[in-house]
Formats: structure tokens, C-alpha cells, sequence
């Protein structure tokens, strides 16, 4: 079965509408699918997971959501899968992370134009229509204005997490997070594990605190990780008792190295995630 779990539409910094999101993961023989913008449920909503239109061309929907947090201040994302998005907990949680993120956009403009880049945020906030700016808009708007070259150079010189210091620590914990999760009845998984650039010891300090409030499953290292990376993290999968996950972060064509549905596959003694809904 042809899996992806994490993926981004223009409800929050993806390219697609939801619509083409999910016409293109039919096209590429996705079966199982969730749309996970980050800190909200837009584009689920645009989507209508119980749609028999959409069901019937033969890719099943997951609800999902991609939220921000904070741990031992670095910025770290829980995908919630199979939530109910019209859970009190969750409505009002992703409308704290609204505002967080039009706070938190104004300040990264605030930055850029300290460093002699004006209009960044105005021009973000264009790109983003009605969702509150993410960092991917800010890349597109610096390549747009030919300060950067790509939206890699972009995040190198100037949004990378290394570059955000004091910006990404008004998320709450991960401890809140994955609470909002579970009391909307879904899942909480880490996101992306292998890309916090964490030792060893530190990626099993946040697996524990990630277990003891209450998460359940770890995605699985990327396609084109290497492979002592992609060991590691099943590896820590079996050591924590972690439901696997798979997705492919995608955000559209302008991420080469990124397609829908190219996931790894789960090895036989881990546990699906989707088992655990």
C-alpha cells in the first residue's frame, strides 16, 4: 500500500489547493492519505474527509494536522493523525497557533529588515492569501525579489532554525501539544525526527518526554537520508515501543527531491501507524 502521511497545501505553505493535493496522491496511487498543514485544518475542512466523491476514487483520507512546538528551545512539529478538527480542544488550540503565527511572521520581517531587507512581511503575507505566513512564503518572496537564488539559499542566510533564535520559542510544549492531540482523539506523531540535527542522546531525551506525555508513533527517516540515519531512527522506533509513520513532507514541484507518496517502507516488526486509529 502506497502511504503518505504528511504532506501541505496552500491552507497553510504548500503549493497545491487541497483539491489538486488530493487529485495528484490519486495520480501517484497513493491509498492512504493525510493532509497536514501546519497548525490548521483549512484544507481538511476544504476537503471533506467524509466526501463519498472523493472516496471513491480509491485514496482513503486521514484528517491531520502538523502543529508547532517547543522543547528544550528548539522548534519541534507533532503531526495529530485521525483527529476529530472540529474538537473544541482543537479549534481552539489552532486558533492559540494563529496568532502565534501572524505574531511570529511580523517578528521574522521585523529581522529581515534589520539586515537591510524591507517589506518582507507584506510580501509574505501576500503570498500566503488567507493563512497566516510561514517561512516557505517568506523563501518564495526573498527568491521573488532576487535576494536569494533559491528557497534553499533563503533558509541558509536567513530562516533556517538557527537563524530563528527567540522567534520559535513562543510555542507551547510538546507536552500541551500532543495533550490537544489526544483529546481530539487522534494520534500524535513526531515529525521528521531526523531533522532537529540532535545527538543521539538528545533525540532519545526528547523520544522520552514525547512518550510520557502521551505520543504513540514516530515518523521514519526520509527518502534519501543516509542509511546510518534511517537505522537510527527505527532503531529508536523499537526501543520506545513507537507506531511507525510515513510521509513525504511534501509541499509541491518546487521541492525536487520531494514527491507525494515516496515514503519509506514500514520493515515487518514495527506497527502501522494507521493501526493504532
Amino acid at each position: 500500500m502506497i502511504v503518505d502521511l504528511h504532506c501541505h497545501s496552500t491552507a497553510s505553505d504548500g503549493e497545491h489547493s487541497p483539491r489538486d493535493l488530493y487529485a495528484l496522491a490519486v495520480a501517484s496511487g497513493v491509498e492512504l492519505l493525510a493532509l497536514t498543514d501546519h497548525d490548521t485544518v483549512d484544507g481538511v475542512l476544504a476537503l471533506g474527509v467524509d466526501s463519498d466523491q472523493l472516496s471513491v476514487a480509491g485514496c482513503r483520507l486521514v484528517t491531520g494536522v502538523e502543529v508547532s512546538s517547543v522543547w528544550s528551545k528548539r522548534s519541534v512539529h507533532i503531526v495529530g493523525l485521525n483527529i476529530d478538527p472540529g474538537a473544541a480542544v482543537m479549534v481552539q488550540a489552532l486558533a492559540s497557533q494563529s496568532k502565534i503565527r501572524y505574531q511570529r511572521a511580523l517578528r521574522i520581517g521585523e529581522k529581515l529588515a534589520r539586515q537591510g531587507i524591507q517589506g518582507a512581511y507584506q510580501g509574505a503575507l501576500a503570498l500566503a492569501g488567507d493563512t497566516a505566513p510561514c517561512r516557505p512564503h517568506f523563501a518564495r518572496w526573498l527568491v521573488a525579489q532576487g535576494k536569494c537564488k533559491d528557497g534553499k539559499q533563503a533558509f541558509d542566510r536567513y530562516l533556517g532554525n538557527s537563524k530563528m533564535t527567540g522567534i520559535n520559542h513562543a510555542w507551547p510544549c510538546i507536552e500541551e501539544v500532543v495533550a490537544w492531540i489526544v483529546e481530539a482523539g487522534g494520534v500524535a506523531v513526531l515529525a521528521h525526527p531526523e531533522g532537529y540535527r540532535l545527538t543521539r542522546t538528545k533525540l532519545r531525551m526528547l523520544l522520552t518526554d514525547f512518550v510520557a506525555a502521551g505520543g504513540q508513533a514516530m515518523e521514519l527517516a526520509a527518502p534519501g537520508q543516509p542509511e546510518a540515519v534511517a537505522q537510527l531512527i527505527t532503531t529508536l522506533c523499537r526501543e520506545f515501543d513507537l507506531g511507525a509513520s510515513v510521509g513525504s513532507d511534501y509541499h509541491g514541484g518546487s521541492q525536487g527531491w520531494r514527491r507525494l507518496g515516496r515514503t519509506r517502507a514500514i520493515p515487518a516488526d514495527l506497527t502501522p501507524v494507521w493501526e493504532l486509529f
